[in-house]
């Protein structure tokens, strides 16, 4: 059997590979929030008789003074746009209408909403509190069915740490690639803390089981039995996940892009971080454990 908990220390400095670059990023640059989050416009349209990319209606839009924060192409919809900004005055879209008809361009509006700060404030407050309750909840969960709170916390921190590397890649793009954070992409933090977690219960439930049957064997031991029979089907189950997450992220369109991309990290960073986060987590735990009842 390979003794995949011998190097317990090394998947911990391969985690911080990662983590580090990502909590500098958040510190010194953070993430750039939608107009969902800080207030503005969300403006959807048709462009008929011309054809148009983004990059140019965004270019048209700056023109006519429209502080443009993202234009996104609608998914399914060849001539249809989200143009995003902050507070857009009636008389300045208009100008920009009139420059897409100057380019030979007919537009149809599909909706055009304004977010108050207020509203975006509240949502940032939601969210956090969201993913504050659902890391409570299910540390509690897994601290009880498995009858010991260090199964529970070790599990919310290898959850943190697949929370912590999305957001810091996006905190890359948005400082490169001008990428924002909305709606879409909190849903996909949400679920990647699920994703994390049961990957992770499915790693514990066959310690559990080893406790039971493999008597004899140290509780490194027994973690590594765990890890052993489990890693297969992990990655298996994790790579048909992958694949599809691929495929969107290609061909899916702009409108879900960022969307895809952040589960696709989630997923990559939770089948690692279950086996090679969560468990040495528990090694440590557990040795700790044993160090204070001798001493």
């Amino acid at each position: 059997m390979i003794r995949f908990m011998r190097f317990k220390y090394f998947y911990f400095i391969f985690s911080g590979i990662f983590l580090i670059p990502s909590i500098l990023s958040l510190i010194f640059w953070g993430l750039k929030p939608s107009v969902e989050f800080t207030g503005g416009t969300d403006a959807a349209f048709e462009i008929r008789n011309a054809k148009f990319e983004t990059e140019r209606i965004a270019t048209t839009a700056k023109e006519v003074g429209i502080e443009v924060s993202a234009v996104n192409a609608i998914s399914g919809n060849p001539n249809g746009f989200i143009l995003k900004s902050k507070e857009i005055p009636q008389e300045k879209y208009i100008q920009f209408q009139s420059k897409i008809k100057e380019a030979g361009g007919e537009v149809k509006e599909l909706y055009f909403e304004f977010v108050g700060p207020v509203i975006g404030k509240e949502l940032v407050e939601k969210t956090i509190i969201a993913i504050l309750i659902a890391s409570f909840f299910i540390m509690i969960y897994v601290a009880r069915q498995f009858k010991d709170k260090m199964y529970g916390v070790c599990a919310v921190i290898a959850m943190f740490h697949d929370t912590i590397i999305v957001l810091g890649v996006f905190s890359m793009l948005s400082y490169i690639l001008n990428v924002e954070v909305d709606l879409l992409f909190v849903t996909a933090v949400l679920t990647i803390l699920s994703f994390s977690v049961h990957d992770t219960v499915v790693v514990y439930d066959r310690i559990r089981e080893s406790v039971r049957t493999a008597k004899g064997l140290s509780f490194e031991d027994l973690v590594n039995k765990a890890v052993g029979e489990t890693l297969s089907r992990s990655i298996n189950n994790s790579m048909t996940i992958i694949f599809m997450l691929l495929s969107l992220f290609l061909l899916g369109g702009e409108t879900i892009r960022w969307f895809v991309l952040a589960l696709l990290i989630g997923t990559i960073s939770g089948t690692y971080s279950s086996t090679f986060t969560a468990s040495p987590l528990l090694i440590v735990w557990e040795k700790l454990i044993t160090k204070r009842a001798k001493a």
